[in-house]
């Protein structure tokens, strides 16, 4: 266990790295679901989309999604890391499972845009938009203030 202190520098920068490319593609699936919801609202087009959805999702935020939770589960497992830990972390971790949760949603949201039928309005998409950055916002918090 000792391996994993001597890596923590490297632990961490990975996580980080991880975080962001799974953050930025969590960013941009509802979106494009609004553009891919609003083309099937308007009998449009829309075949692209599916193709930038699917690659997004298998290309980007899944494999960043496991590299997230390995450097962090890594990162929690150093010796005497838990005795340091604050309320905080049990927070970030229930942040970071809903984050997972929502991943998995979008997920299945995508698969369901190949039946043919939107599974929701686009303006639905533009709502749950926000979730991930607001739940960045609490984790980043959370991580560097250690309020609690």
């Amino acid at each position: 266990m000792t391996i994993l202190l001597d890596l923590q520098d490297w632990l961490e920068a990975f996580h980080i790295i991880s975080v962001m490319f799974w953050m930025a593609g969590m960013y941009y699936l509802p979106r494009l679901f609004v553009y891919h919801a609003e083309a099937m609202e308007a009998g449009d087009p829309h075949q692209t989309f599916e193709k930038m959805e699917h690659n997004l999702l298998r290309i980007i935020m899944n494999p960043a999604l496991i590299a997230t939770w390995t450097f962090g589960l890594l990162l929690i497992s150093r010796p005497g890391f838990w005795e340091g830990a604050g309320h905080w972390l049990i927070a970030k971790l229930c942040f970071v499972v809903i984050l997972t949760g929502y991943h998995g949603f979008l997920a299945a949201s995508r698969k369901k845009f190949l039946s043919g039928q939107p599974p929701h309005s686009s303006r639905f998409y533009r709502m749950i938009n926000e979730i991930p950055p607001v739940l960045t916002v609490f984790i980043v918090i959370l991580v560097v203030v250690k309020p609690f």
